[in-house]
């Protein structure tokens, strides 16, 4: 048993069982013994592995995509460049490279913001960015006033969800408790906290029994606020994530330890804890802000768009053999329409009058083709 888990268990014994929501917060962000707050989990020595880490190109597209977004809404002079959830500084620090590379203007005009709460991964940033000037933030609401323009890759998967699951007795939240036969962690229901607060989609009203709902309120509230500064002030927004367009049912909670499917109450704090996330939900939460939203498209479909599979041609030119191949596999894996590249949507927030964002032109404002 972790030191985690038996916080837990002190916890549920105390004040009852604690709903999905805070036991995802308490696993992954415990002061002490949350899982993000005391490892490195990226790479191949961690639990899993993200798309800046799979290959260069990622970021460096991610990083030219940002400069066309900035020259199309009107090359502003002081806009902050905000990644959510920067990993271990590998995404911004290739977006930088491309940037400074490609773009010096917009290199000139941009403040690095980065939003982060473990200790030990701002520190793997710090080294990454070094070169960098660079501001961190313990949440979105502390970044500075002005136009932004904003990545989060792999970041709103990590946020808690609520689930509900609809019983004979209609919607009931689901909860982790100690079972009244052998005292293990285990999954109940229980009354809802909040019945009103509940947003329930009418598409998924008259589920069937049985049936898990999905909601991801932090994620919502971070959307809209950042929404609403976008539609005021400008530039815009980049999501790119794994989850579904339109509002679903099903559980997709998921634990990972060492690149492997794992149990999400044994070992905790020691594993990594995601849901799929709501893509409609987000869309719902920006266009009231009044945001223009784009997508939610295929990753694929975006990067290959952007000229992903070129430029890897271009640095493959120039590199041995086995870089070449890293660049190949890295790139195709990105893309492939069996994995990654159907898995993963982009979408993007701008203005009103903002024009449409670099690779979303044939799909804006729509699902996945």
């Amino acid at each position: 048993m972790t030191p985690l888990e038996t916080k837990i268990r002190k916890r549920i014994n105390a004040s009852g069982p604690l709903p999905v929501s805070e036991f995802m917060n308490m696993a992954l962000c415990d002061p002490e013994l949350g899982y993000y707050k005391t490892r490195n989990p990226i790479g191949g020595e961690g639990d899993f592995i993200t798309s800046p880490e799979i290959s260069q190109v990622f970021g460096e597209i991610i990083g030219l995509w940002c400069a066309v977004m900035w020259q199309a809404s009107g090359s502003a002079t002081d806009v902050k460049l905000v990644e959510l959830g920067p990993g271990r500084g590998t995404l911004m620090s290739d977006m930088l490279r491309a940037i400074h590379a490609t773009a010096p203007d917009f290199a000139s005009a941009i403040d690095v913001h980065l939003v982060e709460t473990s200790p030990v991964l701002r520190g793997l940033q710090e080294e990454a960015l070094k070169e960098h000037k660079v501001t961190w933030h313990e949440n979105v609401e502390s970044i500075p006033g002005g136009k932004i323009l904003v990545v989060a890759n792999e970041f709103f998967d990590a946020l808690p969800i609520d689930q509900f699951v609809k019983t004979e007795d209609g919607w009931q939240e689901r909860c982790v408790s100690l079972s009244p036969n052998d005292d293990t962690l285990t999954f109940a229901t229980m009354p809802m906290r909040h019945p009103n607060d509940a947003d329930f989609p009418s598409e998924i009203v008259a589920a069937p029994v049985n049936s898990v709902f999905e909601e991801n309120v932090v994620g919502k509230e971070i959307t809209g606020s950042l929404a609403g500064r976008i539609a005021q002030d400008g530039i815009a927004a980049l999501i790119l994530d794994y989850g579904h367009n339109q509002h679903g049912l099903g559980d997709t909670l998921q634990a990972m330890k060492s690149h492997q499917f794992h149990n999400p109450l044994a070992e905790i704090g020691e594993i990594d804890l995601t849901a799929h996330v709501d893509f409609a939900a987000l869309d719902a939460a920006s266009t009231e802000q009044g945001c223009i939203v784009h997508g939610p498209i295929f990753q694929g479909d975006f990067l290959s768009s952007l000229g992903i599979e070129q430029r890897a041609e271009i640095l493959s030119a120039n590199a041995s053999v086995k870089q070449a191949n890293l660049l190949t596999d890295g790139c195709r894996r990105l893309i492939a329409s069996d994995g990654m590249g159907t898995l993963f949507k982009a979408m993007a927030l701008t203005p009103k009058d903002s024009v449409i964002p670099a690779g979303f032109e044939k799909r804006h404002n729509g699902v996945c083709e």
